[in-house]
């Protein structure tokens, strides 16, 4: 284990998310609140501690796919450690553990919450509170790998190990340039939709930190309303197409500059993507219509909305949806375990595995049939490797037994099985509310310490997708040398 270049390259991370909560400073500075020194205190910790990590020698700088692993897993945590000193310095989350657990949620872009009036904290700590989700989203070392190409030597084992979904490539041949491709993407992005939600009619600050939250897929709002404080269908309406956009491979807005709409076109993730997007805003639309009645355009939008933030696992909400019909909320219960594409900021199983899952039924009742029959699985007409598959079914029978596992764990608290469940697979799942004791209008603020301690793991896990956690944690991991 090359443990120089592990610490150099989260030196460089230390360093880099200290310049990050710049931004932050800015806005406290602007507003003009006691926050600027807790920024600072931070960010002179950072410094301090991360200068002389990253000018640390070291015998190699290539990085294997063990080093690859350590950097991902401990940048994380690294990083959501020192993300949470700015909250706790300011006072503004007083006990450290509520702190880490705010910072986890913000970077995994989960959106679950310890804070019950989030109008009362500073600008500038609510300003780095939503910037953490657009940090994280598309992936933090990612970041560091398209600004800091130095450290890109092997960088292609931290992309494989950060990046969501089973299957990751480079776009072009260079790994900073790959980063560089996707950052420019969701800059892009992140542009477009400030300047339409300012048209909307909220001011620069507002529109930044809505829009961090949504193409962050992590839904933290400045508001204890969330996105119902703005009673403007213009807004939700963007929000909720930035939302669906976020869900979306970002390798294919590549494919879109390129101008290969053919390869969009025929992409079956993106197909299906849509498809479970729309049958799940119908069927909820007709089902609120049918047995509530009202303005149909309002239903349709608040409908579609919570589709949205619930399957790309934004968490964003515009109204209570536990007020509505069971047949209701199974849907939204459902799209829980769905998620968005592989390679976007979305959380959850995602999309590409069902598929997977769906072809592998398929197979299995065709087997049965033709016994004999040779019948591979084809994904975008490129016939997937038996390991693939074996890691495509082992990550689905994981999640589902970490996430029982977490059921078992919270229901020692005195929690109801809804609310157990509910609170395993919001937080496993990257989506932040769920239902009873975590519906959309409570918070995460009751549960013990301990159980924010599993829950930020939780997070954690889901972010990483799983194995990247578990394969530290095996003892052979640390004596094998490759």
């Amino acid at each position: 284990m090359n443990y120089g270049v592990i610490i150099r390259v989260l030196g460089s991370l230390l360093v880099f998310k200290g310049i990050m909560l710049l931004p932050a400073i800015m806005v406290s500075f602007l507003y003009r609140e006691s926050a600027v020194s807790a920024f600072l205190m931070t960010v002179g910790l950072t410094l301090l501690i991360g200068i002389p990590c990253m000018r640390l020698r070291h015998s190699s700088r290539k990085i294997k796919t063990k080093e690859a692993l350590v950097i991902v897993a401990g940048g994380w945590i690294v990083i959501s450690f020192f993300g949470a000193l700015p909250f706790y310095f300011s006072g503004s989350i007083p006990h450290l553990m509520d702190a880490f657990f705010e910072a986890v949620s913000g970077f995994t872009t989960t959106g679950a919450t310890i804070l019950d009036d989030i109008e009362s904290l500073p600008k500038g700590i609510l300003f780095w509170r939503s910037f953490t989700h657009w940090l994280g989203g598309m992936g933090i070392l990612v970041l560091t790998l398209a600004i800091l190409p130095a450290i890109g030597v092997g960088g292609f084992q931290i992309f494989k190990a950060e990046s969501p979904g089973p299957i990751s490539d480079k776009l072009v041949p260079k790994m900073h340039q790959t980063a560089t491709i996707l950052y420019t993407a969701y800059f892009g992005m992140t542009v477009l939709q400030t300047i339409l939600l300012m048209f909307g009619g909220l001011d620069l600050y507002e529109a930044l930190t809505h829009t961090f939250g949504t193409v962050g897929t992590g839904g933290f709002s400045i508001y204890n309303d969330s996105a119902g404080a703005y009673d403007s269908a213009y807004v939700q309406w963007v929000i909720t197409v930035f939302m669906i956009a976020a869900g979306v491979n970002f390798a294919l807005y590549y494919e879109l500059y390129r101008k290969k709409i053919g390869n969009i076109v025929e992409n079956t993730e993106l197909r299906l993507y849509l498809l479970l997007l729309t049958t799940a805003m119908l069927a909820l639309f007709m089902s609120i219509q049918f047995q509530q009645g009202g303005d149909w355009t309002a239903n349709l939008r608040h409908t579609s909305f919570q589709v949205a933030s619930i399957m790309t696992t934004t968490g964003y909400t515009t109204v209570d949806y536990e007020l509505w019909s069971p047949f209701a909320q199974s849907i939204i219960f459902f799209l829980m375990f769905i998620g968005g594409c592989a390679g976007s900021t979305g959380g959850g199983i995602k999309v590409i595995r069902i598929l997977v899952l769906f072809k592998l039924v398929k197979r299995q009742i065709l087997k049965v049939l033709h016994p004999r029959a040779m019948v591979p699985i084809q994904i975008q007409g490129r016939m997937l490797q038996a390991d693939t598959i074996a890691s495509v079914t082992s990550f689905v029978i994981l999640y589902i037994l970490i996430l029982l596992g977490g059921m078992f764990v919270l229901s020692l608290e005195g929690l109801d099985l809804v609310s157990a469940i509910s609170a395993s697979a919001a937080t496993l799942g990257n989506i932040g509310p769920g239902f009873g004791f975590i519906g959309p209008t409570q918070t995460y603020s009751e549960f013990s310490y301990v159980s924010k301690g599993i829950l930020s793991l939780f997070m954690l896990m889901g972010r990483l997708e799983l194995f990247t956690v578990f394969i530290l944690l095996t003892p052979s991991f640390w004596r094998e040398s490759r």
